[in-house]
């Protein structure tokens, strides 16, 4: 799981066809990221470009409800900054935090979920945050892939995590798979997506642009900088291309966000090779898990 990164914390608010995650990290923790797919919805991901002056992100939320779902970082927005929480500026603390996210509105009824949804989930990640649930769980629980040969076609998507080590240091992501492609495994083989024969050709009808993406933060306790934690992210994409085909259309809203707790040295071109590898298994887990049902 991500959490198996010292000091990250997960919560998750799960509500009827949406829901909220809250990636919680320490203090002092570094971050960038990078939008790769055509359709985002996002806030505050401007200032994870390299070039940006902020360099420490609080928390990151992955969230249903489209535009409508952005909301929700108001509520752990508000909640940090009681807690003393983000950048130290003359009117007080502004907490940074990140947020992303997915079309689910057909499958919540056009109730997306707001500040007080983002709030449960950072208490949650307060609460008890070393677990993390899969599957149709928070931010995964409106999810879909599959729709690229037909929306009829398309089967759930969810939310996942895998872990794994790169000598001293660990790297953990977290997935929130809503795509217009495929997940497939290593050999290639679908795990979840179109339920279409293959003979229907690729797009057959006109998909709206917003309506899919892939959300991803991986996070390790490598001792890494701002520009560092960019080319992490630009490897998370790797994992996408690697666990979904197709990835990166223009319907999607794909983005990765790396984040770096700073506790042990490690080359950065090793931890890019693991992140690869991370984020393709957390995809993969999201589809193919227990609670994915």
């Amino acid at each position: 799981m991500i959490t198996d990164v010292a000091g990250v914390r997960v919560g998750h608010w799960t509500g009827a066809g949406t829901g909220v995650t809250v990636v919680l990290l320490p203090e002092g923790t570094i971050g960038s990221g990078e939008v790769r797919g055509g359709a985002p919805a996002s806030r505050e991901t401007a200032l994870l470009e390299p070039t940006r002056t902020v360099e420490t992100v609080d928390a990151v939320v992955f969230t249903g409800g489209s535009a409508f779902g952005l909301a929700t970082a108001d509520g752990v927005v508000r909640r940090l900054a009681a807690l003393g929480r983000g950048v130290r500026t003359a009117g007080g603390v502004v907490p940074i935090v990140p947020t992303a996210a997915i079309y689910d509105l057909v499958e919540s009824g056009g109730n997306p979920p707001g500040a007080d949804e983002g709030r449960a989930a950072l208490e949650a990640a307060l609460a008890d945050g070393a677990t993390c649930p899969v599957g149709r769980v928070g931010a995964g629980r409106g999810a879909r892939v599959g729709t690229w040969r037909g929306t009829d076609h398309a089967t759930r998507g969810g939310l996942g995590t895998a872990s794994a080590r790169c000598e001293a240091a660990t790297v953990g992501a977290i997935a929130v798979v809503n795509a217009v492609g495929d997940v497939v495994a290593a050999d290639g083989t679908v795990l979840a997506g179109s339920s279409a024969l293959a003979a229907v050709p690729a797009f057959p009808e006109a998909l709206m642009s917003g309506e899919h993406t892939t959300l991803v933060c991986v996070a390790t306790d490598a001792r890494l900088t701002k520009a560092d934690c960019f080319l992490l992210a630009q490897s998370a994409h790797h994992g996408l291309a690697r666990s979904i085909h197709p990835s990166h259309t223009r319907f999607d809203g794909d983005l990765a966000i790396a984040v770096a707790t700073g506790v042990v040295d490690v080359p950065v071109d090793r931890l890019r090779i693991v992140t690869t590898e991370v984020v393709a298994e957390a995809v993969r887990v999201a589809v193919t898990a227990d609670s994915a049902g």
